[in-house]
């Protein structure tokens, strides 16, 4: 029963982040000087996009990024895409704001080419010069120190090249951390998985995000949550139930029950939280995060062989039974050790909300104060029985288990 109410937790919980995630609002910033009234929160970046609909062709656009005296960049960009099939940086028409020595924003056009991403230098349009396919007027950049950087501007897209759709448009953003302000040039943005995934198709009309890249990152979160609560957290409850339930400090009749149904609950959810990670791996090929997929195969042969064990271990009776549980319980111990590693590890690849870690920290301090207390009490009981009771009848006295 309780592996059901489990599962459904977990998806509740991960409907609420993917829907916070991308929460609409009424107004992006607090200055509002185009009179936005659509606004949405972008996937990555901590971005927000605010638009107007006057008609199919002509849409007025606030995008905002927020910053801090720690994290303020240089430059913030936003642009969209003529490509039907997926966004993209090459072929972007974008905005760009560079910030000058003055405290000001410079916003230029630019178009994004194969050869930008070879490295070639990204200079600005030049004024009398357009876009082919959409025009871009009244283009102004707005900073307030330690809070935000946004760009605004109209765009009037041209209907008869087919290359847009309000209702699938293609729209790319980005910051970065050096540029030339003189010569108006953006450097190379940096390669994390925010900024890389800073994609997505949106239909203005109902808010939506249709993308692949959109479904991609909820296949991350869903990736992460399982982890999370299946390796991450479960497993190591059943270790703890393992070690003081088993015969000392307390003698449970059902422990190896209770054991078995934590570590098979929690290598299913954790297997298929990995096999997600692996297609998600397969299908993202702009980035390849080596560490986190070695430790990730490691977990998942070492705990299948863990799950082996339920069939294959010894008997009781058996010469090597010892050996086997010295086996048993130290691959486990290191297990919770890289799978505890690997999973802050994922969590600095994805940078999610500051709750996710905190709520992970808070439950490995729960599980830890448990172990504790437990511990302690173990051995509380194991030198006051000593104290009490002499060994004098050459009985075997219990002793902690390990």
């Amino acid at each position: 029963m309780y592996w059901c109410a489990l599962i459904l937790i977990l998806i509740l919980s991960s409907s609420s982040l993917a829907t916070s995630a991308h929460k609409r609002t009424k107004i992006c910033i607090p200055i509002n000087p185009m009179n936005i009234t659509n606004c949405k929160k972008l996937l990555t970046l901590g971005a927000e996009l605010g638009w107007n609909i006057h008609n199919e062709t002509h849409i007025d656009i606030l995008f905002t990024i927020p910053i801090s005296m720690d994290d303020t960049p240089k430059w913030v960009a936003w642009g969209v895409n003529p490509r039907r099939k997926r966004p993209r940086m090459i072929g972007t028409r974008a905005i760009i704001a560079i910030s000058q020595a003055n405290g000001t924003l410079k916003v230029s056009r630019y178009n994004i080419t194969s050869d930008t991403k070879l490295g070639c230098r990204l200079q600005p349009l030049q004024p009398s010069i357009e876009f082919e396919d959409v025009v871009v007027q009244n283009m102004t950049g707005d900073v307030k120190p330690n809070r935000y950087m946004s760009i605004f501007a109209t765009l009037i897209l041209r209907p008869d090249l087919a290359a847009y759709d309000i209702a699938r448009l293609n729209h790319v953003w980005q910051v970065g951390y050096e540029a030339d302000e003189v010569a108006l040039e953006p450097k190379m943005h940096p390669t994390a998985l925010q900024n890389v995934d800073s994609t997505e198709t949106t239909n203005l009309y109902s808010w939506k995000g249709i993308s692949i890249e959109h479904r991609r990152h909820h296949l991350r979160t869903v990736h992460g949550i399982l982890n999370i609560v299946g390796w991450g957290t479960l497993l190591p409850f059943g270790v703890i139930i393992a070690r003081y339930l088993r015969r000392y400090p307390f003698h449970c009749t059902h422990w190896f029950l209770s054991h078995v149904s934590c570590q098979i609950v929690g290598y299913i959810l954790g297997t298929i939280g990995w096999a997600i990670g692996i297609w998600l791996g397969h299908a993202s090929k702009e980035y390849h995060f080596h560490t986190h997929n070695i430790l990730a195969m490691f977990i998942f042969a070492f705990t299948t062989l863990q799950m082996i064990a339920l069939r294959l271990r010894p008997t009781p009776i058996d010469d090597f039974r010892k050996y086997w549980d010295m086996y048993h319980h130290f691959l486990g111990y290191a297990l919770l050790a890289v799978i505890i590693l690997n999973i802050f590890h994922g969590i600095a690849i994805l940078k999610p909300d500051k709750t996710w870690l905190c709520a992970y920290i808070g439950t490995l301090a729960v599980l830890a104060s448990i172990t504790l207390g437990l511990e302690i009490y173990t051995w509380c009981k194991f030198m006051n029985s000593k104290m009490k009771k002499p060994n004098t009848s050459g009985e075997v006295q219990p002793v902690p288990s390990s």
